[in-house]
């Protein structure tokens, strides 16, 4: 009688201990790490403040427990892939995997996944934890290039396409809602044929015509001194995120005094406001440079992502990865998401145009261009996966892969 009471009490323990886990993870996606408190989890499943913390004594710790639950879901979705015997059948197992997994939450059949972007906000020993547990999962998925035919690949090679695959299992909840949940099965045979085939239409093939960095770059003294100011900041938050990006350590990077930056930025989040505004303006700006090229719409298509890889890797990069945007309020957030969207939507409407004359593949241009700008904003970070990874490398290493195909040379 004891031991079943132990049974059903431990029972109890777990599904309340799931039940807040689940609603925490919406908040998180919604509001990031600096908006997820104890007490608004509790009040989101009718707990006490005081109740939760027998769970989870710290805001920390639950956010480490929501963002641990998601690692480990991806984590098992490639070791089910990796079951499969060729690169093909365990590329396709782990979208499919992946792509029911978000249908089952966007029917509300399983908690959605944590959006992982903002494990920098936590604070030690959690966000070691985390990021330890995030890099045993990055080379499980690694292991999908580990196969006869693909030992031609580098390490290095390998670690820069685990990247970018990665990043477009992380990307998709973010435009997936487009789509009707009894769609996602034709969403992920779209995604694995870009994947696989690439965009290169028959006879296109890599030769980027180049756009150099120094186009990109402001030319008079006040835009000069803004962009000083905002690549430091873009830096900081890249690394640190919007939690340790503090106006203390952006003022010390420039040798300026508080009074300097708020001169500049009536608040914080200003700041993330300029800074991706800064990215949209660089990524328009090619997009316009690469249009305005003589030849066809794949020239133009692969030299702007060219251009944009290696503008990552430049001085005068990195572009602040989309990851800020959880830690912006919702209304600035979703005027952002719009910036963002209309930068994908001028490589929509580029993919078309190249189907349409036929140096593109015919690929579904809303998925190629949201895969492509998750590629493109991944970059910031290829220097991190890819030590020693030179700037003119960028575009053949990272770039090429998601327009010729992830297992080509």
């Amino acid at each position: 009688m004891v031991q079943r009471s132990a049974v059903r009490s431990t029972d109890r323990f777990e599904r309340k201990r799931e039940a807040i886990l689940d609603a925490a993870t919406e908040i998180l996606n919604r509001k990031g790490v600096k908006g997820l408190t104890l007490g608004v989890a509790a009040a989101a499943v009718d707990l006490s403040t005081t109740s939760v913390t027998y769970y989870f004594k710290r805001k920390d710790d639950l956010a480490a427990a929501c963002l641990m639950r998601g690692i480990e879901a991806l984590q098992w979705m490639m070791e089910q892939a990796l079951l499969e015997p060729t690169r093909e059948a365990r590329l396709k197992r782990l979208l499919t995997l992946h792509l029911d997994r978000l249908r089952m939450a966007a029917v509300g059949e399983a908690p959605p996944l944590p959006v992982l972007s903002d494990v920098r906000a936590l604070n030690e020993p959690r966000r070691s934890e985390v990021r330890k547990a995030y890099g045993r999962m990055w080379r499980k998925l690694r292991e999908i290039f580990e196969t006869p035919d693909l030992e031609w690949l580098t390490r290095g090679r390998r670690s820069a396409r685990a990247h970018m695959l990665l990043e477009q299992l992380l990307w998709a909840p973010g435009w997936i809602g487009k789509y009707d949940p009894e769609d996602y099965g034709r969403v992920r045979d779209r995604m694995y044929d870009i994947l696989v085939n690439g965009m290169a239409g028959e006879g296109s093939a890599w030769g980027p015509a180049p756009i150099p960095v120094s186009e990109l770059a402001p030319r008079d003294r006040q835009e000069m001194s803004r962009e000083t100011f905002l690549l430091a900041a873009t830096r900081l938050i890249n690394s640190r995120g919007y939690k340790g990006a503090s106006v203390d350590k952006i003022s010390a990077e420039l040798n300026v005094t508080k009074g300097s930056f708020y001169h500049h930025n009536d608040a914080k989040d200003d700041l993330v406001v300029a800074c991706f505004e800064r990215t949209f303006e660089v990524m328009t700006r090619v997009q316009r440079l690469a249009m305005a090229l003589p030849g066809d719409q794949w020239m133009r298509l692969s030299s702007a992502a060219a251009a944009l890889a290696e503008y990552q890797l430049s001085e005068h990069g990195p572009l602040l990865r989309i990851a800020a945007l959880t830690a912006l309020p919702e209304p600035i957030r979703r005027q952002m998401v719009q910036h963002s969207d209309r930068v994908s939507d001028r490589f929509a409407s580029m993919i078309s145009d190249g189907i349409a004359e036929g140096s593109i593949r015919p690929v579904d241009p809303f998925i190629a261009a949201q895969m492509l700008n998750a590629t493109l904003n991944a970059g910031a970070e290829l220097g991190y996966w890819v030590p020693g990874v030179s700037q003119k490398a960028a575009p053949a290493v990272f770039a090429r892969p998601l327009l010729m195909g992830i297992f080509g040379k």
